[in-house]
């Protein structure tokens, strides 16, 4: 039977160790950040009593490429290690340390939308589906071949908020998917289609800048796209910032709306920050 390792610290990751073993798997080591590390960190998750009432081996590392780390998986003789939900880039040190390799999910349909920010930037393109990929991490930047995939259809009105839920729950049946066929032995890698492939960049808190000289179905868009778990939307007005969490279009001119040249949002759901003196 391949013996599985996990490197994770939040809750999503939890879940999907959580999924090892009601889809008939064990964990054999888990390793996580220490417990003073990215405490604010959302999703941050300490795994301790999982670990402890299942007899896990847990490391706790500052990095997961740390001496102690790649001992751990040697002693282990871990074959396959997982890596979710955790933003240290593995060394190729650590990439060829456990038997078979290390797996992680993407939260796109590889090799489309390789990078970062795959939730907002799959709303902001207006795409008709997204989905999740486990994949084989090697040197590239999600470039390694994919085991297994699962597809998330879009409506027109997604908000991250929905899809991030979708995601997740996504992350959870594809784990349950793939342990039955790492444990047999019996699963297939797939070379990633270069000619298909594409990459997203990262976004910051100020992309979310809203502007008022655009389309009303821009903005509508933009709003979706960075809603909650990201940081919204906003404009400015005055000494205030107005953080837009959802909106809707109008043909009327409500109260707590945003008007443009082509059109009239009402906000839904904003908070205001006022600036200090």
């Amino acid at each position: 039977m391949s013996k599985f390792g996990f490197v994770t610290c939040v809750e999503l990751g939890l879940s999907c160790m959580k999924a090892i073993y009601s889809a008939g798997g064990e964990l054999s080591l888990a390793i996580t950040l220490k417990d003073e590390q990215a405490v604010e960190k959302s999703g941050r998750v300490y795994i301790d009593e999982f670990c402890e009432d299942r007899s896990i081996k847990l490391i706790k590392s500052s990095h997961v490429n740390n001496e102690e780390v790649i001992n751990s998986i040697k002693q282990a003789g871990i074959d396959w290690l997982f890596i979710i939900g955790w933003s240290q880039i593995a060394s190729k040190e650590l990439l060829d340390t456990p038997k078979k390799g290390v797996l992680g999910i993407h939260p796109t349909l590889l090799p489309i939308g390789r990078g970062r920010a795959a939730i907002p930037w799959a709303i902001l393109k207006g795409l008709e589906s997204s989905g999740v990929t486990m994949f084989k991490l090697d040197e590239g930047v999600d470039t390694g071949p994919i085991l297994s995939q699962i597809k998330i259809p879009l409506d027109e009105r997604e908000s991250a908020t929905d899809l991030y839920k979708k995601v997740n729950r996504a992350h959870i049946s594809l784990m349950e998917k793939a342990v039955p066929q790492l444990l047999s032995g019996e699963y297939k890698l797939s070379i990633q289609d270069e000619s298909k492939a594409t990459e997203w960049p990262g976004r910051k808190p100020e992309d979310g800048l809203i502007d008022l000289n655009g389309s009303v179905m821009n903005a509508e868009k933009l709003i979706r796209a960075v809603t909650h778990p990201y940081p919204g939307a906003f404009f400015i007005k005055g000494r205030k910032k107005v953080i837009v969490w959802s909106a809707e279009m109008t043909d009327e001119e409500p109260q707590n709306c945003i008007k443009f040249f082509d059109g009239t949002l009402k906000m839904t759901d904003f908070e205001v920050i006022k600036f200090e003196q």
